[in-house]
């Protein structure tokens, strides 16, 4: 459904010292210097896939989904999309797909959200018919029954992230560009974005391309990332697999009956204890989890015990580290 083939993409800017003689040359004469966005960025996506983008700020993420979405041109490379060329075939190509950004709108500002959509129904000639079930479908999975006759700007931010997901499917496309959708969310509007993004997903086959810096929507939602430093790919593949790679970490928690004598076990470092209570970190590649509970069970009266793997965040810094990014 999508491929990307070797796209490339610099920005011109404008280079300046500070003071005042400075400020003065620059009115005459300009000095600029050229960042490299993206470099021979390859890859491609199949239909139903929901998949992550994730990199540091600047590693060229958003320049990837606007050249996907038709609002970049790039230096060079191909990028063929539902057999379209986005920024060559922009009025055909977009009616297929839907990008949200978070930090943008497609909204009107004063007007209600419901005439935001009958105006998009519109421009897109969605039919009466079917603009009523696919508006069903998002207020009622959106729950936006509240808020979708209040004026845009009285929209708290995560109400107005559900609208904005809602306005991006209302002429049903089957791509979505989601561009940092959860920003600035709550707990609970994070919830139920995530949510609903599995639902069109399962349930109407929509292909999801996310961009995030919450590495909890990557967990919640993505099978397989795609990870992008300093415009170069850097990693692109099952998220399982990255936790194989990097994840090899694991904490356990333990809580016994008093007891003073050591718990020490190879392969293991304590974190935390009491007579009481311990934390315990391993490495999986020295030690198995099972071994590490078997050796406890001897040392201590175990009354529980908890396993947490390795956070997301930590193995993604953890590649950063390895790629120096």
């Amino acid at each position: 459904m999508i491929n990307v083939e070797g796209i490339t993409k610099s920005f011109k800017g404008a280079k300046r010292s500070t003071g005042m003689l400075q400020a003065t040359k620059a009115l005459f004469y300009r000095e600029h210097t050229f960042v490299e966005a993206l470099k021979d960025i390859t890859f491609s996506i199949e239909p139903g896939e929901i998949v992550g983008y994730i990199g540091p700020n600047g590693a060229g993420k958003s320049t990837t989904i606007k050249i996907m979405s038709g609002i970049l041109v790039p230096d060079g490379g191909k990028c063929s999309i539902m057999g379209f060329t986005p920024w060559k075939n922009r009025v055909e190509y977009v009616k297929n797909i839907g990008v949200v950004f978070g930090q943008r709108s497609q909204l009107w500002w004063d007007v209600p959200v419901i005439d935001s959509f009958e105006l998009l129904k519109d421009i897109y000639y969605v039919p009466q018919q079917e603009y009523k079930s696919t508006l069903d479908l998002l207020i009622e999975t959106l729950e936006l029954q509240d808020i979708i006759n209040s004026p845009v700007r009285q929209l708290s931010l995560g109400q107005r992230m559900r609208c904005e997901i809602a306005a991006s499917l209302i002429h049903n496309p089957q791509i979505l560009f989601l561009d940092e959708p959860t920003i600035g969310l709550d707990a609970v509007s994070k919830i139920a974005v995530r949510q609903f993004i599995k639902t069109i997903n399962q349930e109407k086959g929509v292909t999801v391309v996310l961009t995030t810096h919450d590495m909890n929507d990557i967990e919640a939602l993505a099978n397989r990332v795609i990870l992008i430093g300093k415009g170069s790919l850097l990693y692109d593949g099952k998220l399982e697999e990255l936790r194989k790679r990097f994840g090899t970490h694991k904490t356990i928690t333990a809580d016994y009956r008093k007891n003073s004598n050591s718990i020490d076990i190879p392969g293991t470092s304590i974190i935390h204890w009491s007579p009481e209570h311990a934390v315990l970190s391993i490495d999986t590649e020295q030690i198995l989890t099972s071994d590490v509970i078997t050796q406890l069970s001897k040392k201590v009266d175990l009354l529980d015990v908890t396993i947490e793997s390795q956070p997301i965040e930590d193995i993604i810094v953890q590649l950063y580290k390895e790629f120096q990014i």
